[in-house]
């Protein structure tokens, strides 16, 4: 998709050439000294080179062909000038000028991408040396000292303080620091700690202070189940895990910024913001003007579970979609004290990736987060996580005083939290996502969609391809076959005898070429990619602005698939993070998603015209029912019905 060289770049080289070469020329003939040639050389040369690369990639002359000719035209036209003014005046032929330096002009981008093609070669060498095959999934070796620095706990501040970083909030004042040329602000509290007697309570917002608190390091991760793939088992984990981390340019814009809020990965039991995936620092830096946000919220037995049958849970009723209700407090959070960090409370934009996404796709049709973001973008998740029955959820609840041998809710409480979560893992199966109650969330999200629930927040939907491999390398083996063979038996349960026996017919077809196991993979994707699609769909049904995203890279490996760490890391710009998932990030495919993802955010057209990024084509990315295709490095918009699914009728099914 990135061109190396194109006609552009070699109009730009010409001028750049001759700037260089007049630079030099100009020396000589005044018999200045060599140094003083060379810094001429270099000081006329770029400043040619900045002025005539804002002329020929501006919008302007980018739009059409018409221009561009024009364009060329003109500075061929200069060299002609150029070549008779040297001779005439100067008595010298600038074009021997010209053509050495073109060469060297041209000659760098050329040296320096086979350069970053053995830079990449080599990583690519090192990752597949460390993964093999890929068979063991995710594998993160992990150094003491990162894991020393990540665990470290921010401080109250009793003396003096760095006050250029510091912000007031209503909730007290935080210390950051500076990282390159942003200010990040680590494990701010949103809310109370939900400790102790605030146990399974929906989040509490925080009293009003002055007092001043180190915003440095993470705050700890939510207690969750340690799947063998997970890299935020290293990090510490406590209940007291509601904060959240700000990143913001060093030079503020005069004018209030758009906000851009992440919502961590995960099945709603695992993940956290400290994944290195789900860093921000890297695109404030790239994208000086906005804000990026991230933050932890409660997973698992201490974010959906349901102890109304309990004795004593009755004092505890919003127990079902608690870690739901602190992604509100969180949301609630940042509208109030945004502005002080720089940032605009009425454009905020929401990301989010596996559960993340979900939880999006939940939000915007409850009632409680009714205008606390204003755009969203989701990938690989929507609403049908949500419609598993509080029944699931009191069971998991009588699963769980089994394991802990007690009977009422107060015993629970007395528990401490290693007990929990050692008890959580046992019951990993079991485990909740959010339920839709009627009371936080409708019973029927999607319908609530029909009927305007989400009304005026604009979309983007993304649709992985082929990301079974992914859930292997999270889950290892065993919890990954375990893991598809319930979902597919949860999956029949919805299904009209019709459109069941078309799905138990690609099954027993697909075994044969197969496995069972690959066979069961392959319908729990298309189910999901379908979910998606139906989310999407019924969205732009009824009004909303709607863009897909189709995910079909190729992984470097191939047993860790490609999915949220590809798209995350390209979306992010974060490709050391990726590389320790096993992958290998396209900086142009990176950075023509961010500026997309960057337009997205500023709530301006999903466009980008012939060489906005200098050799990278137009893009122009039409609305649902196509989708921005992602393939190869390469992006292409068209539809995708006939992409997400292979089972006749599946299709009709799910989205009708």
């Amino acid at each position: 998709m990135k061109k190396l060289l194109t006609i552009d770049d070699i109009m730009v080289a010409i001028i750049a050439a001759l700037g260089y070469g007049f630079g030099d020329a100009i020396g000589r003939v005044s018999g200045w000294s060599d140094i003083m040639c060379i810094v001429a050389c270099l000081v006329v040369g770029i400043i040619m080179q900045g002025i005539i690369t804002k002329i020929v990639f501006s919008k302007t002359v980018q739009k059409s062909l018409t221009n561009r000719i024009i364009t060329y035209v003109a500075i061929l036209l200069i060299l002609v000038g150029a070549q008779y003014f040297s001779v005439r005046w100067m008595g010298i032929s600038m074009m021997l000028y010209v053509e050495q330096q073109f060469l060297y002009v041209v000659g760098m981008p050329i040296i320096g991408f086979f350069v970053n093609l053995l830079i990449r070669a080599y990583k690519s060498y090192k990752i597949r040396k460390r993964y093999g095959d890929g068979s063991d999934g995710y594998v993160f070796d992990i150094k003491d000292k990162v894991l020393e620095e990540t665990n470290r706990q921010n401080q109250a501040i009793t003396g003096k303080y760095n006050e250029k970083y510091a912000v007031k909030t209503r909730t007290g004042v935080y210390v950051g620091e500076k990282y390159k040329k942003s200010v990040c602000y680590m494990g701010i509290p949103y809310a109370k700690p939900p400790v102790g007697d605030l146990r399974w309570k929906a989040p509490e917002p925080l009293p009003a202070s002055d007092a001043v608190f180190e915003a440095k390091n993470f705050g700890a991760s939510a207690i969750q189940i340690e799947h063998k793939g997970s890299i935020t088992k290293n990090h510490r984990q406590s209940e007291d895990c509601l904060t959240l981390n700000i990143g913001v340019p060093e030079q503020k814009a005069k004018a209030p910024m758009p906000v851009f809020v992440l919502f961590h990965q995960g099945d709603f039991t695992s993940g956290g913001s400290v994944d290195p995936l789900m860093y921000g620092g890297d695109y404030v830096i790239a994208h000086p003007d906005v804000i990026f946000i991230s933050f932890n919220y409660r997973l698992g037995i201490f974010g959906f579970i349901d102890f109304s049958e309990v004795p004593g849970g009755e004092a505890r009723p919003d127990t079902l979609n608690l870690g739901l209700l602190d992604q509100i407090a969180a949301l609630k959070w940042i509208r109030e004290n945004i502005a002080a960090f720089g940032g605009d409370p009425d454009q905020i934009t929401v990301i989010g990736f596996e559960s993340g996404a979900s939880s999006i796709s939940l939000l915007a049709a409850c009632e409680q987060a009714k205008g606390l973001f204003k755009r969203a973008f989701v990938f690989n998740g929507s609403p049908s996580s949500a419609y598993d029955t509080p029944d699931a959820a009191r069971t998991l609840a009588k699963d769980l005083l089994r394991e802990t041998h007690t009977s009422t809710m107060q015993e629970l409480l007395q528990l401490d939290t290693d007990t929990l979560k050692d008890a959580a893992q046992r019951l990993w199966q079991d485990m909740c996502a959010p339920t839709c109650d009627g009371k936080l969330l409708p019973l029927d999200v999607y319908q609530a969609y029909r009927n305007g629930a989400a009304s005026g927040i604009e979309f983007v939907y993304g649709i992985p391809a082929n990301i079974s491999q992914v859930f292997r390398s999270l889950l290892g083996g065993e919890k990954f076959m375990d893991g598809i063979f319930s979902a597919v038996a949860e999956m029949q349960n919805y299904m009209d005898k019709a459109t069941a026996d078309a799905v138990n017919a690609y099954i027993e077809a697909e075994t044969a070429a197969s496995s069972e196991l690959d066979a069961k993979s392959k319908i729990v994707e298309q189910w999901i990619a379908l979910s998606i699609y139906r989310a999407a769909a019924w969205l732009a049904e009824s009004g909303n602005p709607v863009h897909l995203l189709y995910w079909a890279e190729k992984p470097l490996i191939e047993n860790l698939g490609s999915g949220t760490a590809d798209a995350a890391a390209s979306l992010l710009g974060n490709g050391e993070a990726l590389q320790m998932y096993g992958g290998m990030m396209n900086t142009g495919l990176s950075r023509t998603l961010q500026t997309l993802l960057h337009k997205f955010i500023k709530g301006e057209s999903l466009q980008l015209y012939r060489n906005e990024l200098p050799g990278v084509d137009a893009v122009d990315w039409d609305a649902f029912p196509n989708a921005l295709i992602v393939s190869d490095g390469k992006l292409q918009c068209d539809t995708i019905e006939d992409r997400v699914t292979e089972v006749r009728g599946l299709l009709e099914f799910v989205v009708s």
